[in-house]
């Protein structure tokens, strides 16, 4: 690592704000164009939520007034460079009566990183239910922080989790150095904005988009008993879907509650459900990642 480079990031959630305020641009085609910067990582590798959460900010920058995210399908495509900036070409699919469909790529030197075909609704009175909240499950306050989890991690791992702009209390444990306590594919994890957002509602709903990518994974690791830290280890992204149900504040507590239903031929599926501290159901969510572990049956 350059001894110039900081070894945390000055202020997280103020990087995260600044790579959800896209830029308009005088550059057109038969699409709205935006673009943005990247936060810094480690790796030097775009983290998916990132772009996730900027392609929804881009589309909903196009929208009619009153219409709302409800649902979004995208597939990461390439690994991208936190060092360069991102384009985003937004094509205005259709604006019918109630509803409206963007599609949103995002492009790092010329070639698509990220393809995301999102819909946005009028808020309609209409029939409501939801799956409840778990019971018996201890609060975040009840839980260490992350980075009582980080002891033993190599210093550049360890600014994965410290630059997060993000608060993360796993249920039962983290699985970054080891796996604890049985081998099962679901965990629960309450999870934050490190401090207060602005109130408009877009940025609460693409800070969820955000965090809905953080550790969703880990139900397919837990049930193999494979941490973060295995040596050999790959997994990447290779979709996710989301649905918005109701609004939540992305700085007030959620839990995360995750399952993975099947793995198999180097893929896993896993599925999330997330909920205001107060019960109520904010968002779906579903991912496919690929996953490779050295000596693997």
């Amino acid at each position: 690592m350059n001894d110039a480079e900081p070894t945390v990031e000055a202020d997280p959630v103020a990087s995260l704000l600044a790579v959800l305020d896209l830029s308009g641009s005088d550059a057109r085609t038969s699409e709205d164009i935006f673009t943005g910067t990247s936060q810094s990582m480690p790796l030097g590798r775009v983290y998916g939520g990132q772009v996730l959460a900027q392609s929804i900010v881009a589309a909903e920058r196009t929208i009619p007034d009153g219409r709302i995210v409800h649902s979004m399908h995208g597939y990461f495509l390439r690994p991208g460079d936190s060092t360069k900036g991102i384009t985003f070409a937004v094509d205005r699919i259709h604006d019918g009566r109630s509803f409206s469909t963007r599609r949103t790529q995002a492009f790092q030197d010329g070639v698509p990183i990220f393809s995301m075909i999102a819909s946005f609704q009028d808020e309609d009175p209409g029939l409501e239910h939801q799956e409840p909240m778990p019971e018996g499950i201890p609060g975040p306050d009840e839980l260490p922080d992350v980075e009582s989890h980080l002891e033993g991690l190599h210093p550049m791992s360890k600014r994965l989790f410290t630059d997060r702009p993000v608060d993360l209390r796993h249920i039962p444990s983290p699985i970054y150095a080891s796996v604890q306590g049985e081998r099962v594919p679901r965990q629960a994890v309450w999870m934050r904005v490190r401090r207060q957002l602005p109130d408009a509602a877009g940025i609460h709903r693409a800070a969820l988009a955000y965090v809905s990518d953080l550790t969703i994974q880990e139900s397919i690791l837990r049930a193999h008993g494979i941490a973060w830290a295995t040596p050999g280890l790959k997994v990447a992204s290779l979709d996710h879907a989301m649905w918005w149900h109701r609004f939540g504040r992305a700085d007030e507590w959620m839990l995360y509650v995750q399952e993975s239903p099947s793995a198999r031929g180097g893929r896993g599926l896993a599925t999330g459900r997330v909920y205001s501290a107060a019960g109520v159901l904010l968002a779906s969510v579903a991912q496919e990642i690929m996953v490779r572990v050295p000596d693997a049956d």
